[in-house]
């Protein structure tokens, strides 16, 4: 480092020869992958070959020893990402980006992560103490040997603290934060509670839909529609401008897809009797991937698959005896709770106890290039007050995210696991981000559960926020381990999780409310269930998947509207008609019409339902009604009463507002694409999913050296394939326990977070374009050996501490 800064102040003297030195700094940030380098805390030495895609093989004689190698590989790999993860998580960003950032700091700082983090890491199971103790001394030991640091330190000019046991469940808890941490639904059912009736929130807020149904044996998907408030919704509804209805920010269209798709597949459905298990887990895709792929070899162990840099878990892959896989459950595990002020001193607020006083927190928030900013928080027994408040009363978070007894990384203990038994075992009594786990076993077995803990309530269900200053609400702890659901070999021979739904309205406890859509769930079931002697590339095939009937009831509804008369009038909606019936129901790049189909559903979900909402606005100016709607749109667009014309003022009926809305989507699409007709666009052209590096801003020219290539992609959010928005697959996995030699995964991006490693982007092409990757690393291209310090100082005497070669 102290090279480097020599070299800097060369720069900054000497301008022509800035740009030299910064290539010269940045090719010298290259980390070494051959040779040997000291790892306090070994115990024997750990040999970590790495294979043509930078993929790591450690094989150590112990799991501290592999842990410690993982630490030290994922330093080596993804040093920054790993440090803004934790920075993330404990509000301090803005000590090295600066004031831009100062208002996130001031979120997470109000949260309490960093403090969380501590008491989460005290009460620690000792097993997992001595596994994070570990992963701590490897990533310690890299940033020891480091030479220069990574580019991203070089272009902010600071350089990387110790990794401390905390910082791993800082990292945990962005996890959380990312999956799990919105209160966005409860604070809308909230005020749809106190503005609306009763039967148009039930209407408006199903806890279900027909695809989910019909997954759970209800009824045929066509007897499925909920009943119409037609009277209480006519009295609600008010006057709109029809011009503003496409861009009305009262009802906000969610990323529908976001989670994961999930299944496990029986023996008596696949080629040889071998159990399957399939997973991609969709997130936010940046550079690098959330993701790191790595081997771990130790003792019996052979562990292949994901983990996130920073936490020492696989959290998708396999120890040969048994593969497991993640999706979000999109449940209920944070509660807004009323904070009643005490009116004569606002120091005060009613518990069941009686009259408490708020904790005071203060933190002083470090901003780079600013003065530092004292920020002071209030906290209750609860947790801490929100920024916002609900209603106009402040409410408290309540959450699993911040509850010591709640989060846990016990999941390390899926690596001895050897039957699904013996696994849901594990995860049932894991602590950490709620998810459906799938799982398969070499015996051929399948399974579905849960991990992470499920709130038990009393007196409330947890959809709105309702005081707990009385004592008669709140949570009186967590669902026990047997108590958890789980399901084993059903008959159908495959499992599938898909953010749905997974239970009916039997199971004594509440999971959630608002489930995502299950249409994804219903058409990979729908493939399954004609599929026979099935193998990992049929897996692969169907998690690329674009058909999407979903959106052909919009396409029908769309396209009935385009008469001979309307279309002579407009030459416009006669080029909708004519890319209308060119769609060939699928999501592909070359698909024309669907670009179209979703637009006109986007917009008609905004046009249709802001009429009658004003009441929600008036209670709570912040309101905005998000999330799956398409249950009570369709259910209103199949009645079209007349009394529920959402613009009556400006069109007769149903037909004249729907052509309206169809031409006000083609005119936004003409707008946003004026060099292509309408008749011409395909959806590749709409649906280019930037996948970019946080820093690729930062000066002019980093982008196209940071960000992967931009280009026309398939999918789409009601897709199995899911690409929405920057929302996609961040890996595919395709395994059979104890055949790993056949499985399949692949990744966006690559390995390494520096842009000129060789593994920056060699695994993107075939992510991009759904190509098979094994997901055993391949023959190894470099090894470095990891010697104990005290093996390294007797066996080189005073020679270099490191033998190594760069790339």
């Amino acid at each position: 480092m102290k090279r480097l800064g020599w070299l800097m102040l060369v720069a900054a003297l000497v301008p022509a020869a800035g740009l030299v030195v910064a290539a010269l700094a940045v090719r010298a940030s290259l980390p070494p992958l051959d040779g040997r380098a000291p790892l306090a805390g070994l115990h024997d030495p750990v040999v970590v070959a790495s294979d043509a895609y930078g993929i790591p093989t450690i094989t150590a004689d112990s799991r501290e020893d592999a842990v410690r190698a993982l630490g030290y590989v994922h330093a080596r790999d993804r040093l920054f990402q790993m440090d803004a993860l934790r920075r993330s998580g404990a509000g301090r960003l803005a000590e090295v980006l600066g004031d831009s950032v100062r208002e996130t700091d001031v979120r997470q700082r109000r949260l309490g992560f960093g403090r969380a983090a501590k008491a989460i890491a005290a009460r620690l199971p000792r097993e997992q103490r001595t596994v994070l103790d570990a992963y701590a001394d490897g990533v310690n030991a890299y940033l020891a040997e480091m030479r220069t640091a990574p580019f991203e330190f070089l272009l902010l000019g600071y350089g990387p603290d110790r990794w401390e046991v905390e910082d791993s469940v800082l990292v945990v808890l962005g996890v959380f934060q990312m999956l799990n941490g919105t209160d966005d639904e409860e604070r809308a059912k909230t005020v749809m509670t106190q503005a609306l009736p009763p039967d148009v929130v039930a209407f408006l807020v199903p806890e279900t839909d027909p695809y989910t149904e019909a997954l759970l044996g209800k009824a045929d998907l066509r007897d499925l529609a909920p009943a119409i408030p037609v009277q209480s919704l006519a009295a609600l509804r008010r006057p709109v401008d029809p011009s503003s209805l496409s861009k009305a920010a009262l009802v906000r269209q969610s990323r529908i897809g976001l989670g994961s798709n999930g299944w496990v597949v029986h023996g008596m459905k696949t080629a040889d009797g071998r159990a399957l298990l399939a997973n991609d887990m969709h997130l936010d895709v940046t550079v690098p991937n959330i993701w790191h792929r790595a081997q771990l070899r130790y003792g019996s162990v052979e562990l292949a698959g994901v983990a996130v840099p920073g936490i020492p878990v696989v959290v998708a892959g396999t120890n040969g005896a048994v593969a497991w896989g993640v999706t979000n459950v999109e449940g209920d595990f944070l509660d807004l709770v009323p904070v009643e002020v005490h009116p004569g001193d606002p120091s005060l607020y009613r518990t069941p106890e009686g009259w408490r006083s708020f904790e005071i927190r203060r933190e002083v928030i470090k901003v780079k290039g600013g003065e530092d900013v004292a920020v002071e928080f209030a906290d209750t027994i609860w947790g801490p007050l929100s920024e916002q408040p609900l209603l106009g009363r402040p409410v408290a978070v309540r959450w699993t995210a911040l509850d010591p007894q709640a989060v846990d990384l016990g999941q390390i203990e899926m690596d001895r696991v050897r039957s699904v038994d013996e696994a849901i075992a594990v995860m049932t009594h894991s602590g950490g981000p709620a998810n459906n786990v799938l799982l398969a076993d070499r015996e051929g077995h399948i399974a579905w559960t849960y991990t992470g803990k499920i709130p038990v309530r009393r007196g409330f269900d947890g959809s709105s926020s309702v005081s707990w200053a009385d004592g008669r609400a709140g949570w009186t702890g967590y669902v026990t381990p047997e108590a958890v659901p789980r399901m084993t070999d059903p008959p159908s021979g495959f499992v599938v999780s898909a953010n749905h739904r997974m239970l009916g309205r039997d199971y004594p406890y509440v999971i959630g409310h608002s489930f995502a859509n299950g249409y994804r769930a219903f058409r990979i079931s729908q493939r399954l269930e004609a599929m026979t002697g099935i193998r990992e590339r049929d897996l692969l095939e169907l998690q690329l998947d674009s058909t999407s009937q979903f959106y052909e009831f919009y396409r029908k509804t769309a396209r009935g509207l385009l008469t001979d008369s309307i279309v002579a009038a407009n030459p416009l909606l006669a080029q909708a008609r004519e890319v209308l019936d060119a769609w060939n129901g699928k999501a592909e790049a070359d698909s024309l019409g669907f670009g179209l189909v979703v637009r006109f559903r986007d917009v008609l979900t905004r046009a249709v339902f802001t009429p009658y909402l004003s009441s929600c606005l008036e209670r709570e100016p912040r309101f905005v009604l998000s999330g799956d709607l398409d249950t009570p749109l369709r259910s209103l667009l199949t009645a079209q009463p007349p009394e529920l014309n959402p613009d009556p003022e400006h069109f007769p009926g149903w037909t004249e507002f729907l052509v309206h809305v169809l031409e006000e989507s083609s005119r936004e699409l003409e707008a946003e694409f004026p060099s292509v007709a309408l008749s011409e666009l395909t959806w590749g052209q709409v649906n280019r999913v930037r996948i970019t590096h946080p820093l690729a801003d930062a000066l002019p020219g980093l982008g196209p050296v940071l960000n992967m290539p931009e280009g026309p992609s398939p999918g789409c959010g009601q897709c199995v394939r899911v690409m929405n928005a920057g929302l996609a697959a961040s890996q595919r996995l395709v395994v059979s326990p104890g055949h790993s030699d056949a499985g399949i995964l692949h990744m966006p991006g690559g390995q390494s977070g520096h842009p000129l490693s060789p593994h920056y982007r060699d695994q993107h092409p075939y992510w991009r374009d759904g190509l098979p990757l094994p997901l055993l690393a391949g023959p190894a291209v470099h090894t470095m050996t990891l010697i104990p310090v005290s093996h390294t100082t007797a066996a080189m005497s005073g020679q270099a501490v490191l033998d190594r070669q760069p790339y």
